[in-house]
This record gives structure tokens, sequence and C-alpha cells, in this order.
């Protein structure tokens, strides 16, 4: 035991001691960074739905565009670090159920409250904004279907949750800024007309996003332009439509991410051999 200690102190003064606690140091961060980027996901999330509820939507959109961004970064991470784990699979898809299942789900309760319990000449015998929670319902559905389906590597099987997040807080985000800032329908009148839209939309949505529409992901197969034309189409009509339509872009680029990934359906066919 005596001879040991020597031995420490030789460890320590020659720098070996600093190397590997610098060595485990940066081991750590390279398995869990892309689980910080996850967590900050979740949390922007978090931040958003609070702000939803005191009806501040400008910050729910900035935490929204954060979860958007770290959403994507996270995955990104882990592969550039080789660092994919099963922690960070399920942390990934639970963050995912609050920023873009939970998120949407109470736009949608929101943009539905002020009908309470009718709708039209129908009486509802609950209030009928607590539909829109089969959102957050289908969208927890559509991420466990997705972490045991080995097939969408290269495709989506239905409408990704951050996608369906931009439509439903898209159509909410106008029509708030139409009530608040006398924006681009003119008036609160726009609101009168849409109720059963609404629920067709909230309908759409939860069936879309387990749906077996094969739709475009953005993870390239190949570099080659023949793979890639479907995601080219997407990104350059996209460009286009925020620069026409700016805030109104938002619902109208899922429309459009759902056209084009229909009319390149065959390509995406290919990519799965």
């Amino acid at each position: 035991m005596a001879n040991a200690v020597p031995i420490f102190k030789k460890w320590v003064s020659d720098g070996r001691r600093a190397q590997f606690l610098y060595f485990c140091g940066m081991r750590f961060i390279r398995n869990n960074l892309a689980n910080a980027f996850t967590l900050a996901n979740l949390f922007c999330g978090i931040v958003g739905i609070a702000h939803l509820f005191s009806g501040q939507y400008v910050v729910t959109f900035y935490c929204l565009l954060g979860s958007l961004i770290l959403d994507f970064f996270d995955g990104f991470v882990a592969r550039m670090m080789r660092a994919d784990s099963a922690l960070g699979t399920q942390l990934d898809s639970l963050a995912d159920v609050v920023s873009f299942g939970v998120m949407p789900a109470f736009a949608m309760y929101f943009m539905l409250e002020p009908y309470g319990t009718r709708l039209g000449e129908i009486n509802f015998p609950f209030e009928i904004k607590y539909l829109a929670l089969f959102i957050a319902l289908f969208s927890c559905l559509r991420l466990a279907i997705f972490n045991l389906d080995e097939e969408q590597r290269y495709y989506f099987k239905g409408l990704n949750t951050p996608t369906n997040t931009i439509f439903i807080f898209g159509i909410y985000y106008n029509i708030m800024r139409a009530q608040n800032a006398d924006g681009i329908f003119g008036s609160e009148a726009f609101l009168d007309i849409n109720p059963w839209i609404l629920l067709l939309i909230t309908v759409a949505s939860c069936w879309l996003l387990v749906s077996p529409l094969k739709m475009i992901s953005m993870k390239f197969k190949s570099k080659a332009l023949r793979d890639n034309v479907s995601k080219i189409v997407l990104l350059v009509g996209g460009i286009l439509l925020i620069v026409f339509f700016r805030w109104l872009a938002m619902p109208l680029l899922v429309v459009y991410y759902i056209v084009i990934s229909l009319l390149f359906h065959r390509e995406m066919s290919d990519a799965k051999n």
C-alpha cells in the first residue's frame, strides 16, 4: 500500500490526472450534448404553453421556433457525435409530446373556446374546446408508432408532429393577429365563420398524424440531384410562400408540404429500397 502513494503522486504530477479528467469530461459532453438540446426543446415547449394561457402568442411563437431549432439540432448533434442512445430516443419523444403535441392542442383549444357548448344549432353536452385535446393524444400515438417503425429513415409515414404544430399554431397566430392588430383578415368577424372548419382541421390533423401517407423528410439519402428533387421543390416553394405571404405562410407551408409529398410519392417509395 505504501508503494502506491509515490505512484499516485507521480500520476498526478505528470499531468495524467488532468488528462483523465479532461477525457471523462469530453466523453460526458459527447454522450449528453444531444440530450441537453432535447431538454432545452422541452423547456421551450413548457414556456410556450404557459404563455398560451396568458394570451402572449408572440412569446409562444418564439418558444415554438426555439423548439423547432433545438429539435433539429438534437438529432444532428447525436448523429455527428455518434451518441445515439435509447435514452436519447425516449427523451426526444417525451419532449416532442409537450412541444409538438400539447402546444398545438392548446392552440386549437383556445380557438374553439369562444363557442362554448354550441356549434351552430347543435348544443353539445360538453364544451367543444376539449375536442382539441385529441391532437395531443394522436401526437403521442404518432410518436410511439414512429419509435417502433424502422422504415421511416428517408421519409415519414403521416404528418410529423413539428409540421402539424406549425399548421395548427400558424392558424392560431394569424387569428390572434387579426383580433389584436386588425390583421389581414380585417376583423374578428373572421372567427364567426370558422367553428366547423376548426373542428374539421382538428379531425384532419389527428388523422394525418397516424395516416399511412408518405411525407417528405429532409434527410438526404444521397447527394444525387435526382434523389432530392422533391426536397429542392419543397425548399424553393417554401421560401416563396414566406416572401409573399409572411405570417400567413405558416399554415400554407404545411398545405404545400402535403401536396408536394403526394406529388412525389413515387420518389419516396424508391427511397424505401
